[in-house]
Order: structure tokens, then sequence, then C-alpha cells
């Protein structure tokens, strides 16, 4: 199988390790400081480089903090738990202006994301390929020309849109600059659409259907994709004030191409082949025809460029901690414990937790124990004690309206100096044993080992970015990172049939994307795979002896790992009939229904007939006309299928139902965010270094009319 990132090297250095622009100031006023000048990029050589190297832009949104802070901090979907490195993007107080936080301002570390990162690396990337499209007949390969510029109009349109996702309308600057200029005007936020429109449509024009540079390569049905998630954008709420000659021919267009893309890329069969099936780097699975668009990753740090994928770090709980050690870190447990994306109780209750086989494919709800740090408190429960490899923490993702466990018939729940739940389906002892409702109340915050649920270090941890190939507990992420693929494109028509009223018709389109969700005949509710089945027993951080260790340490978990899963081999545990087992989830310990492999049905008949999840969450927001109603079960529906997959943010600003809904569903962003806050402001690094066009600086009133409103 042939992959995109053994081809951007060159490309990767151009931009990165020769840094064309300084990474330190805004590119539109900034020099051309290296080798690498821009003469060097009009000719054919440079550019095809050039071209090459536009897939390593994309990277930066996965590199760092901002990769959850600015597109799902302070939604419905995700709170901060107890690590605060992105909690003012959460919280919404005066600490997020238009400079970045700083220690100094307020900032719990260094490691805030900064209000100018996403302005600035974007105009890095439209800054490539504007030179591409200013010097693309320099190409004298007439195929090889059409595709190079089809690419840089697909980065400059995707550029741009994450630009006026954030900020609304914005610089565009669709020439090559050249030496350092600072006069520039704001372009209307109709103006930026009308851009971003156009760009997506050249690209689908001269993008071919093929990856013709290998896995990762954009192609015809990802512009397709982004150019009806654009006209979408464009008949949205956010734009109402301008919009409505528009919206019709775009809502139209908008579904024909959903058509279009779902038609040449279907749904992969099982939700798990999107993120848990990944055993390794250059997994097939990266290549399956529902992923539209990837942020290329791999073990080669050569291609690495700047930034590599740190999103294993995010999701999951602070285990080791509130565990008191029973769970400890390590490479093998699949992701550092850094506790940033705590989900809301939202989040888990729109799922229909024993038809909907999403919950259990994105969460993780059992991990074993791999150390036994107290035997004396162990040793009390005498038969019912623990042993390596048992359950160590249970997450128990019960309803509101479960009563099985108040009063606690199980024994106590809570951490270990605390837990004394015997587990009745395994008859042990769970060290840490978490229930998200007792007595028609939700508590799992309130299990927290830091004494402040509003900062809650226990909760259930999404598991779409787990990578057991990382050789170190902070080492980066060797896989690819989705950034757009079909699931989603069936919400875009489904979201642009309520938009026609069509709503009977948006059911339709949804029923097809929750038909792969349903649990297939024969299929095991309780079985948990996660990447870190790429975790292999042949890493160089253990020795290739009986006893696995580290620095002189054995790692217990390694041992019982190997020594009781014959089976295992490169990170594949397989039964006889080729299932990949990991651990067990707590599916019937969840929900209380007897064993079943019988299949189940998430279909709805009509809009008048909503799951009961959705009839609570409705009920909440007070959405009682049809229209209300249609539109926030389709965002309903993409917290189901798209969970934590890097654009909540974005798109309830566009629908506005940002503040309503994180008012609603998120009590850390509830008392700030104001109707401001559906847009960001812009960098006052950038305002500051503007002039006027005859070159004297900008008064305080012309820097304010450039701010967006409330800013």
């Amino acid at each position: 199988m042939k992959h995109l990132y053994s081809k951007i090297l060159l490309g990767a250095l151009s931009l990165f390790a020769f840094s064309l622009w300084s990474c330190g100031d805004d590119f539109l006023y900034e020099e051309n400081t290296t080798a690498y000048t821009t003469q060097y990029f009009e000719t054919e050589q440079g550019i095809t480089d050039l071209a090459t190297s536009l897939y390593g832009n994309i990277r930066w949104h996965f590199g760092y903090e901002w990769a959850y802070g600015i597109t799902l901090y302070g939604t419905d979907e995700f709170t901060n738990g107890a690590d605060l490195t992105s909690e003012p993007w959460n919280t919404y107080d005066n600490r997020l202006n238009a400079s970045n936080a700083t220690v100094e301002t307020g900032a719990a570390n260094k490691n805030c994301p900064p209000v100018d990162g996403l302005w600035n690396q974007m105009y890095f990337g439209i800054s490539s390929a504007n030179l591409i499209l200013a010097n693309g007949d320099k190409i004298t390969n007439a195929d090889v020309r059409n595709k190079s510029m089809g690419e840089a109009y697909f980065l400059r349109g995707y550029n741009y849109y994450r630009l006026f996702a954030q900020y609304g309308g914005v610089v565009l600057q669709t020439e090559p600059v050249s030496g350092v200029v600072r006069y520039f005007e704001r372009s209307s936020e109709e103006e930026t659409m009308a851009q971003i429109i156009s760009d997506f449509e050249n690209a689908y024009k001269l993008l071919p259907t093929t990856n013709w540079r290998g896995v990762g390569t954009w192609t015809k049905y990802a512009a397709a994709h982004f150019w009806a998630k654009a006209l979408l954008f464009r008949a949205s709420e956010r734009n109402s004030s301008w919009n409505a000659s528009y919206v019709d021919a775009d809502l139209t267009k908008c579904v024909q191409l959903c058509d279009e893309v779902i038609a040449a890329r279907p749904l992969a069969s099982d939700y798990w082949d999107l993120y848990a099936r990944w055993t390794g780097v250059d997994n097939p699975n990266e290549a399956i025809p529902e992923i539209l668009m990837s942020a290329q990753h791999n073990a080669d740090s050569s291609t690495k460029g700047r930034f590599g994928n740190r999103t294993h770090s995010y999701f999951t709980p602070q285990f080791n901690t509130f565990s008191g050690g029973w769970v400890s870190r390590g490479p093998h447990i699949g992701g550092q414990d850094f506790q940033r994306c705590r989900p809301t109780e939202y989040n888990y209750s729109t799922y229909d937790n024993v038809n909907d086989a999403r919950l259990w494919k994105s969460f993780r709800t059992v991990y074993g124990v791999n150390n036994i740090r107290d035997a004396k408190l162990n040793e009390s429960f005498g038969e019912n004690a623990v042993k390596l490899g048992d359950q160590g923490i249970v997450f128990i993702m019960n309803k509101k309206s479960d009563t099985r466990f108040d009063g606690e018939p199980y024994g106590k729940f809570g951490r270990p100096t605390q837990s004394k739940f015997i587990n009745p389906e395994t008859g042990k002892w769970v060290p840490n044993a978490f229930p998200l409702y007792l007595e028609g109340e939700y508590v799992l915050p309130n299990y927290n080992s830091n004494g402040d649920a509003t900062k809650s270090n226990v909760f259930c941890g999404l598991n779409k970015t787990q990578d057991g190939t990382r050789t170190a507990e902070g080492g980066d992420g060797y896989r690819d990172v989705i950034m757009a693929r079909t699931g989603e494109t069936y919400l875009i028509k489904a979201e642009a049939q309520v938009r026609q009223k069509n709503y009977q018709g948006a059911i339709a389109t949804v029923n097809q994307l929750r038909a792969r969700a349903q649990w297939k005949p024969g299929e095991d509710r309780e079985l948990y795979v996660d990447a870190s089945i790429a975790f292999p027993l042949s890493n160089t951080l253990y020795s290739a002896s009986t006893n696995y260790s580290k620095n002189g340490k054995t790692d217990n978990y390694v041992n019982w790992f190997a020594n009781s899963h014959p089976g295992y081999n490169g990170g594949n545990l397989k039964d006889a009939a080729g299932n990949v087992y990991l651990q067990k989830n707590s599916y019937y310990l969840s929900t209380g229904i007897d064993k079943t492999t019988a299949a189940s049905s998430l279909q709805i008949s009509s809009p008048n007939n909503l799951p009961a999840e959705d009839e609570a969450i409705l009920a909440k927001l007070g959405a009682s006309s049809e229209y209300d109603r249609m539109l926030n079960f389709i965002f309903n529906e993409r917290t189901r299928e798209l969970n934590g997959e890097w654009n909540r943010w974005e798109e309830l600003s566009r629908a506005g139902l940002l503040v309503k809904r994180a008012k609603a569903f998120n009590a850390q962003a509830a008392p700030n965010i104001a109707d401001k806050h559906v847009l960001r402001p812009i960098p006052q690094t950038f305002i500051d270094g503007l002039t006027q066009e005859n070159g004297e600086p900008l008064t305080e009133e012309q820097k304010a009319s450039f701010q967006n409103p409330g800013w």
C-alpha cells in the first residue's frame, strides 16, 4: 500500500525545517528569510515540491493543545477535567480575549492555546497555495499541473473555511505576498464565503477520484464533501443577516454533492473499523473508502515536520491518580491520562445504551488491574480479591431511570479507599467502580480525587485517539487523524433536508447512518477493542526475556498479558474465529438486560416519534417547533456519530446553537458564554501590526472597527 507521508518529506522540509516564513510572526507581513526564496517556487521543481508540501500544513491541527481547545471546549459535548491548560477556551472568562493568554495573565501554564495560532498557521498554508496557483503554468505535465492546482485550491479553501468558522470575514489574500505588506482590508462574511465556495468548486473540478499520491491524497470526493459543507454554512443561521438569496440554491447543491460522495465512498461496515481496529503504523483501515481526509502520520521522524500527533493525550481520565496506582500509566495502556476533555452528562445521555453500538465502540468502560498497590486491602476481600488483569476500573454507563444500584446493594461505589463494590457478574471486588447515575442523580463527577466535582478527573473517556505504538508514555502518536468522512456527509445532507423542511427525508437519511450503529446478529456486545492492541511485546522498551522490564523495573501488566494470552502476537489477540480481543466492556452491568446476540434497531419512524434520549434533550432546550426539534436532533446525532471529531464548536456556532446548548449542558461554560462568543476575537498581534494605506499606524477607532463585535 502506497502512503502519502513518504512523498511529503521534501515539501515538509521546505515549509518547516527551512522555515520559508518565520513561525514567530504573522505570515501576512513577514519577509522571506531563507535560502528557499520565492524564485525557487517559481520553477517547475519548486512548484511540484510545494504542492506536495501542502499536506504538511494540516498536521498543525493535531500537534498540541489547540487540537481540542478551539474545536471541542466550551461546547455541549466536552468540558475540562482537573487539568486546566486550556480552561479559558471552556469557561469563556476574561482570559479569553484578543491577546494570547500567558501565565502572567492567568493561564494555568505556558501551553494554553494561543488566540493567534489558527490565524497564523492557516495563512502559512494559504501563502503556499497562492504560490502554486500563481505559478502552476510552470508545470509542463498537464495532468500533474491540474492535480497540483486542485490541491492548492483545496487547501486554500479549507484554510479559509477554518478561518471563517472561527473569525467570520477575514483578510482574503489570493495572490503571493512580496516583501513586507502591512495594509490589508478585512473582507465581509459574504465575500469570504464566496471565496471558500469558489476554491472548493475549483478543487472539485481539478482533483482526481483516485489517491494518486497514495493514502491521504485529497480527491474530488473530499472537495465535494467540503463544498457541500461550505454551502450548508452559508445557508445557516450565523449568516442569516445576508444569506437569503443563496439559501435555496445552496441547499439543493449541498444535497446533490452529498449524494455523490455517499454513492462513491460508502460507510465502513463496522464503526469499530474507523478507530478501534488499528493495529499499527499504516494500518489498512486508514485507507477505507469512508475516510475522505486525514492528517498523515507515521513512525518516521524525518517526515514528522514540526508537529507530531499528540491527540492520544487528551481524552483519557486521570486513571493512574484516582485509581491509586492500581491501574498505572504506560504506553501499553494506550493513552496518557492528561484528562483534558471530560465528556458532559449530555454527551453520555445522547446514546441509547442498549441498542446503539457506537457508545460501546467509542468509550473505554473497563481497565484491567496492572499493579496490586495494597496487598492488605486486597486480601481483606478474601475470595473476592483481585489479581492482575481483573477489572480495576469499571464505568457503569447506566441511565437516569436505572434503580438497580440505588442503596448500593453490591457494595459502595468509589475509588480504592472507598470502593466496596463486588461486581455481580464476576464476583470480584472492583477497586474503582463508578456509575453515571444513582437515585436519579448524575454522580460520576463526584468520585473525583481532587475535591472538586466541577473539575473532576474521573470520567469515562473517548477512545478514538488511542495509539499503542508509542514507545514512551509521552511519545507522539503514529496514527493518521481523520478530518472528514462519509459518516459526516450523511449528516450534512440530513441537515440540508431539515433546512428544506423535508423532515421525513432527513429521517430517512439519518436512518441509513444509524443502521450501521445497530448491533449486528451474532455480535458480542461485551467485546471491547481499541488501538491499544497496536502495542507490540517486541517494543524496544521491553526485554525479549520472559520478564518484561524497563529500567530494571518489571512491568507486571505486560508479564500478565503475555503469559495469560497465548494468542497474542505482535499486537493482535485473536480467537479461533479471528476476532480481536483486548478487554471486556461493562455493557450488561450498565444496561441490566439479559445476554443476547440478537440484532438491535435504531430506526426512527417519523419526526414526531424521536428516541427518548432526544426527547429529553429537546425538552431541556425548549425546542418545540418542528424545525427546532429536527435541527437539534441532527446535532444530537452528530454527537453520537462524530463525538470528539474536532469540529463541534464551529458547527454549533454555524447553526446558532452554541450559546444555548453550552448554557444548557456545560456548567463551566454557562456563566460566561455570551453572543459575542460565536466568533473568536481577531488576534490583537495582527491588528496592532497593520497600517493605513498611506503607511500610517491605524487609529484606535480603526483597530476597533477591524475587531469582531464585543471584543
